[in-house]
This record gives C-alpha cells, sequence and structure tokens, in this order.
C-alpha cells in the first residue's frame, strides 16, 4: 500500500511537471506572437498635404528622412514635409552631444516608439513614461534600436565593414605622335562602428593611385640633313600608396601609424618610404561632412633614379596634413593637404594636394574628376631639368565599395 501511495504521487507530480511546462512554453510562444504582430504593424506617415503612407521608417539622418513604403520604395522627406509619424518599432534619437557616446554608455540614449507631430519628437518606452519631447532640429540621427545596439556592441572580423571606391581611366591616341594613358586608383577605409552617429573606435584606411603614360614620336627621314631621325619617347609614371591605423582615445583626439611610398619619373623619385606615428584631433563631424588633422614623427627615406648614391637622402620630419570629405547626395567631394618637412635637412621638404569629385551614375558607379599635385623641393639635376612639380587632372569610372558587418 505505501508503495503504490508513492507511485501514485510520482505519478502526479509528473503530470504536474509536464502541465506546467507546456503551459510556460504555450506563454512564450503567445508573448512571440503579440510581439511579431506588433512589429509587423506597418509605421504611418502623414504629409503636411493630408496624403498618408504606410510602410516602415528606415532612419532620419541630417534632417531627411527615408521611409520605405511597399507600392513607392525609398522616400526621402525633409521633416518640414510631414505632419505627423507614427512607428511601431524601437527608435533611437541621437543629436550633435549624443554621438559622442560610446558604447559604455549607450544605455544612457533614450529609446522606444516613436511619435512626431507638431514639430517635436516624443519616444515611448517599454514600461516607462514618454520621454520629454525633442524639437526635430535637434534630431539629427534617428535609428532603429536593433542597428544601434548592433553598431555599439560589435567587434567586426578584419575583412568585414570596408568602404571605398575604386576608379579608373585611360587614353589612347595614334594620330602624328603615339600616345596612351591609363590612370587608376582605390581607396579603402574601415571605421568601427562604420556610422557618424556613434563615437569612433578606430580607423584603418588603404589608399592607391597611380597614371603610367607613353608620348612616342615615329621615327622619321629629315631631308634637310638626308638622315633618318629615330623615335624619341616621353614617358610619365607616378604612384603613391599609403596605409594608416587612427586608434581614439577620446572622441576627438587620436593617435596613429602610417607608411607611404611613392614614385615618381618627372621628379627623378625613384622611391620615396616614410614610416611615422603621431595624433590626430577630428575637427568636424556632422551627418554629412568630416575633416581630420594629423600630425606625425616619422622617418624617410628618398632614392633617386639618377645622380648616384649621394643624391640618396636619409631624413627625420613630420607629415602636416588635412583630409576633409563631403557627401551632398547629389555629388561627394574629398581634399587632402600635405605638408611633409624634414628636420635634419631644411630644404628636402615635399607637399602634396588633391581633390576629388565623384558624381552618382547609377548604382554603384559614379563618374569622378580629380586633381593631384606634388611638389619634391631637393631633386638631384638632371638633363633634361627635373620637374620639382607634378600635376595631373583625371578623370573616368567610380565604382562604389561597400562591405557591412
Amino acid at each position: 500500500m505505501c508503495l503504490d501511495s508513492r507511485v501514485q504521487s510520482i505519478h502526479r507530480s509528473c503530470r504536474t511537471a509536464v502541465f506546467v511546462f507546456f503551459g510556460v512554453i504555450f506563454a512564450i510562444a503567445l508573448c512571440q506572437a503579440q510581439t511579431s504582430a506588433q512589429n509587423n504593424e506597418p509605421d504611418v506617415l502623414v504629409l503636411t498635404n493630408g496624403d498618408t503612407l504606410h510602410g516602415k521608417l528606415v532612419n532620419a539622418i541630417g534632417g531627411t528622412v527615408t521611409f520605405h513604403s511597399a507600392s513607392a520604395g525609398n522616400i526621402s522627406l525633409h521633416w518640414d514635409k510631414i505632419r505627423t509619424l507614427r512607428t511601431s518599432g524601437g527608435f533611437a534619437v541621437l543629436n550633435s552631444k549624443s554621438t559622442l557616446r560610446t558604447r559604455r554608455n549607450q544605455g544612457a540614449i533614450g529609446a522606444g516608439k516613436l511619435i512626431m507631430q507638431n514639430g517635436t519628437v516624443i519616444l515611448y518606452p517599454t514600461g516607462a513614461p514618454p520621454l520629454a519631447p525633442i524639437p526635430v532640429a535637434q534630431a539629427q540621427y534617428v535609428v532603429p534600436v536593433a542597428t544601434l545596439e548592433k553598431q555599439a556592441t560589435t567587434r567586426p572580423s578584419l575583412l568585414t565593414g570596408w568602404d571605398g571606391q575604386a576608379t579608373a581611366g585611360a587614353t589612347l591616341v595614334t594620330a602624328t605622335q603615339n600616345q596612351y594613358t591609363v590612370s587608376g586608383g582605390m581607396s579603402l577605409a574601415r571605421s568601427v562602428p562604420e556610422v557618424r552617429w556613434l563615437a569612433t573606435r578606430n580607423r584603418t584606411s588603404l589608399d592607391f593611385n597611380g597614371s603610367f603614360g607613353k608620348i612616342t614620336q615615329p621615327s622619321y627621314f629629315d631631308p634637310t640633313t638626308g638622315t633618318v631621325v629615330g623615335a624619341i619617347s616621353t614617358k610619365t609614371a607616378i604612384f603613391h600608396a599609403e596605409a594608416e591605423r587612427d586608434q581614439y582615445f577620446t572622441t576627438r583626439f587620436f593617435a596613429l601609424v602610417m607608411t607611404s611610398f611613392d614614385h615618381n619619373f618627372s621628379q627623378n623619385l625613384d622611391l620615396q618610404q616614410i614610416y611615422g606615428a603621431g595624433i590626430g584631433w577630428t575637427a568636424l563631424k556632422t551627418p554629412r561632412q568630416e575633416a581630420h588633422l594629423k600630425a606625425t614623427l616619422q622617418y624617410e627615406k628618398q632614392q633617386f633614379i639618377s645622380g648616384g648614391g649621394t643624391a640618396n637622402q636619409n631624413l627625420i620630419g613630420s607629415t602636416l596634413s588635412a583630409d576633409y570629405s563631403a557627401d551632398l547626395g547629389l555629388f561627394r567631394y574629398a581634399q587632402t593637404i600635405a605638408f611633409v618637412p624634414a628636420f635634419n635637412n631644411p630644404h628636402a621638404y615635399s607637399a602634396a594636394e588633391s581633390n576629388t569629385l565623384a558624381f552618382p551614375a547609377y548604382r554603384n558607379l559614379s563618374f569622378s574628376v580629380g586633381t593631384l599635385d606634388s611638389y619634391l623641393n631637393n631633386p638631384p639635376p638632371t638633363l633634361p631639368p627635373t620637374r620639382r612639380n607634378s600635376f595631373q587632372f583625371t578623370m573616368g569610372l567610380t565604382f562604389a565599395i561597400k562591405s557591412k558587418y
């Protein structure tokens, strides 16, 4: 009897545990289904003219709201074109000060369902009272909460997160003279996080550009001397490559290491190598523009094509540079200026300046024009005389490279 009662008690306990287990599973599934249904509810955007769109808010960057509608695709509008906007999912709103936050205090950024009306944005966190209204002029970045968490916490692998462009152009002429020129370049950058609305932790950049050309005057018979004049060729070869790693120790200041390599036939420069380290300052960072100032201490070695070994230089110097980039929708602009003095030889200085203007054409393709001006003060004398200044104007097609993480 005692054994039977114990068996029955165990059976009852097992049935109770099974019922409780399946009850918990059912409650979790019901909760997930309700959450999914809520997330699948469309966001509602009402224009100032009364038109209503249903879809999903993508983001709002620098006052431009991107809204996705199944019928119209992605639509970009300014805040002043919108009467009301309601979202079913969670969003975070950041201003210029919020961009200085790091992943350690991302939780301090307010997030929740969003309602925009009367020129203000109000967030409604789950289970908490609404946050203070934010004027749309101060809502520089409105991003999904999932995107914020991913960008603030992800540690991407070395092969992901690269952004950049590749450009190529060519010229071929066969006439009184035979001429061909090919030019191209590739620029890659990887910032962590990859968005401008969070403080940058580190940045890696790789750049290469080159131009090679040749003009040939065919041989001809000179009737005045009765001799055949041989073919005359003139060559142009300019190459530049550099790599840089920035590590931020505050929201604006960073330490950097860099290296660069230059070859310029017109300047009699066989190879210039630079290895340096220094500091930088992010002077400007907005949704559309960014600027950096940098200074390094470096070792520089110059090797020349002619002039003997005495012309070669081993220098201790610095690179003082500034770079600026802007994405203005209709075109993208980038500029870099650098001055490279040498401490142990004041005459062995150089400078460079480049500009690139790209006009988006189709998907990842753009038409680009650019200039590259470089100056080397100390090339050894040659015959014909070596040019200290070298200027290039380029046109070509640019392909945008984007590797998300």
